[in-house]
């Protein structure tokens, strides 16, 4: 799986309405708290314009697109780190993600009730926020006691982890979330905290503002979001899900009309899945030929032997190189034979990093 993504939020901001668009899952959207209980699970294809043009190439008969995974969990309210509302399956569900999109609501609308009473973009964020931080603090001071009494024996792996608890301790008792300590010699991946993930925030405005750039001077709520967001190093994707809703009710044909007509060139889908890319530092490489051309993810500073595993293990244990052509030669050139010819086709050995857009195709031995 390419990103996984737990979609959070207050209840009724909209993350079940915007999920059923991106995914076409068909989760319930209600105007009441607590509407999604148990996780959803939804696959959806990563729009990638390369990927058709790499299978006119090459004439492929088949073409498998990279995937993505959003999973929309329950509305969390002030409290949950205590277990109010749905909080302890709330957190729960978080810490099985790679990453969180935050949805937060960004538009006025008296007919849909909001938790608090009134929309306000950073008092909903903080709210969850805190209730991350409070659920870490619990976690991490018993994490201490434990590894303390371990750590006595002078074991050098929990003395680490001893001194990454005490860090995150630190930091959380600041009210600074763990994906915002900077230049530590600690590592923190493996504590499986929930303020470790990093987190992007889906602005869910109006229809009539979903044009709208999220830029700092952006008018009302949209622009409070953004402003909190960049103080805290995040970023802001916009997306309207009433205009969602309707983008995926629509042929595939007539969705580029409709999109031109509201001022947009691509749908919100389009833009988180490139901003959960740049979150999570994933490329894209491809296997390309008359069969098949299919697009896979990898992280940046993948090596081509990480690169061969995604496709199988195998591909990994009986790794002997990997021919790599950019996708630019390969467009430009007409393909795998048009890129031999012109000299551009690589022979890469095992410590090759991958780039964003690389066919590759992998000999190996098992």
């Amino acid at each position: 799986m390419g990103l996984n993504c737990g979609i959070i939020g207050l209840p009724n901001v909209g993350k079940s309405t915007i999920f059923n668009a991106l995914t076409a899952a068909g989760a319930e959207a209600a105007n009441y708290p607590f509407c999604t209980i148990e996780p959803n699970t939804g696959i959806v294809a990563v729009p990638d314009e390369r990927i058709e043009r790499l299978a006119k190439a090459a004439n492929s008969i088949k073409v498998v697109p990279a995937a993505m995974e959003f999973v929309d969990i329950a509305g969390l309210v002030k409290g949950a780190s205590e277990g109010a509302g749905l909080g302890n399956q709330f957190l729960g569900h978080i810490r099985a993600v790679d990453a969180l999109v935050h949805v937060v609501r960004c538009f006025e609308d008296g007919n849909i009730v909001h938790v608090d009473g009134t929309v306000s973009p950073v008092r909903d964020v903080e709210v969850i926020e805190t209730e991350l931080l409070l659920s870490d603090l619990s976690s991490v001071e018993k994490r201490i006691d434990r590894v303390a009494r371990a750590a006595k024996s002078g074991d050098k792996e929990l003395k680490a982890e001893l001194a990454a608890l005490e860090a995150a301790r630190d930091s959380l008792n600041k009210g600074i979330p763990v994906r915002a300590i900077k230049d530590s010699e600690h590592d923190f991946r493996a504590l499986d905290l929930l303020t470790a993930k990093p987190i992007l925030y889906v602005g869910n405005v109006a229809e009539d503002d979903v044009a709208m750039q999220p830029t700092e001077d952006a008018p009302g709520h949209l622009g409070e979001l953004v402003r909190y967001a960049n103080t805290h190093g995040s970023e802001v994707v916009v997306i309207s899900g009433r205009v969602e809703s309707e983008i995926s009710a629509l042929d595939p044909s007539e969705r580029g009309e409709f999109l031109e007509s509201i001022g947009l060139q691509e749908s919100g889908l389009a833009r988180l899945a490139r901003a959960g890319y740049k979150l999570l530092n994933l490329i894209t490489f491809f296997t390309v030929g008359p069969k098949e051309t299919h697009a896979w993810t990898c992280a940046t500073g993948d090596n081509a032997v990480d690169a061969a595993g995604k496709i199988h293990t195998d591909f990994a244990k009986g790794f002997i190189r990997a021919e790599v052509i950019s996708y630019q030669d390969y467009v430009q050139y007409g393909g795998e034979q048009g890129a031999k010819e012109k000299g551009v086709l690589r022979v890469e050995g095992k410590q090759y990093l991958m780039q964003d857009g690389d066919i590759v195709h992998f000999r190996f031995n098992v």
